[in-house]
């Protein structure tokens, strides 16, 4: 059922998880800006989940790959947290690190939460992307090391260490002060044929406060579908869920690549509705025919 609407009104009646108890597996602290933030926008209630080491799911400083995508194990968590609880809602979070989209020379950070509730068989995912210091540098003295460490925000975000190069199986990891740190870069240069210390950033949440930032927005989004509720059937979890282009040029009317309508979908049933954008036109720069 589609239906073509100017104006969404994303005011729920009723906050349909308020005092429900949501299982949260994680090791790396993350339920203190998940849990906090669902809490106070859903009322609900964040149980952290222990028993099961999701590093086994991948690590970022690959000594384990990830296997499948960031959608994927982000999944798998949650469905394992919900098993050793025995909660019918759970709720995980998996992060990726790579190009900003739009800042292509540097890196950005995507945190994607997903929300699954069996009662009512609806999946719901939110996601926030933003700056991060993820970085490493290959040092050959302690006062190059110390450079990179403060350029990359330590002690407040944590590093990591290897000997040689980044592909060394030894490592030393949740360095959070500088005493471990000159320790930790002294053995890696005693150990290294080559001289040479390889230090990059700990992308683990609870060592990366801009990380942790990042969870923390993405959990709000996550709140703000949760409270936007279907019209057709009332499930939580309406809202945008894809695009439709071909707004015409501004000066031949051929439809273009830009948007011109937004479609906000349910996760439980196929209602959907179409929201037109405000623009009537879009820039002949974006035009095939007037800017081939």
């Amino acid at each position: 059922m589609s239906e073509k609407i100017h104006q969404l009104n994303h005011e729920p009646s009723a906050n349909s998880y308020r005092n429900q108890r949501v299982a949260l597996l994680t090791q790396h602290g993350k339920e203190g800006v998940i849990g906090p933030t669902l809490e106070k926008l859903l009322g609900c209630c964040v149980e952290k989940v222990d028993g099961f080491d999701t590093d086994l799911l991948g690590t970022f400083t690959r000594d384990i790959a990830r296997e499948g995508t960031q959608l994927d194990v982000a999944r798998k968590k949650a469905r394992i947290g919900m098993e050793l609880s025995g909660l019918s809602i759970g709720i995980a979070s998996e992060g990726a690190f790579g190009p900003d989209p739009l800042a292509f020379m540097l890196p950005g950070n995507r945190e994607l939460l997903i929300w699954i509730d069996d009662r009512l068989g609806i999946e719901v995912v939110a996601t926030s992307s933003g700056k991060t210091n993820l970085s490493h540098c290959l040092a050959e003295s302690w006062e190059e090391a110390e450079d990179f460490a403060r350029s990359a925000g330590f002690p407040e975000h944590h590093l990591v260490i290897r000997p040689v190069d980044e592909n060394h199986p030894e490592l030393r990891k949740g360095l959070a002060d500088w005493a471990s740190l000159k320790d930790a870069v002294t053995w890696a240069l005693d150990l290294a044929p080559n001289r040479h210390a390889f230090i990059e950033t700990d992308m683990r949440a609870f060592a990366n406060p801009t990380r942790m930032e990042n969870i923390r927005l993405a959990a709000e989004n996550l709140a703000q579908r949760l409270t936007s509720l279907c019209p057709a059937c009332g499930a939580p979890g309406f809202s945008l869920g894809g695009q439709v282009r071909g707004l015409p040029c501004e000066d031949c009317g051929s439809p273009t690549g830009e948007a011109k309508a937004d479609v906000h979908r349910c996760v439980r049933c196929d209602h959907q509705l179409l929201v037109e954008r405000d623009r009537e036109h879009a820039s002949a720069r974006y035009c095939d025919y007037c800017n081939p």
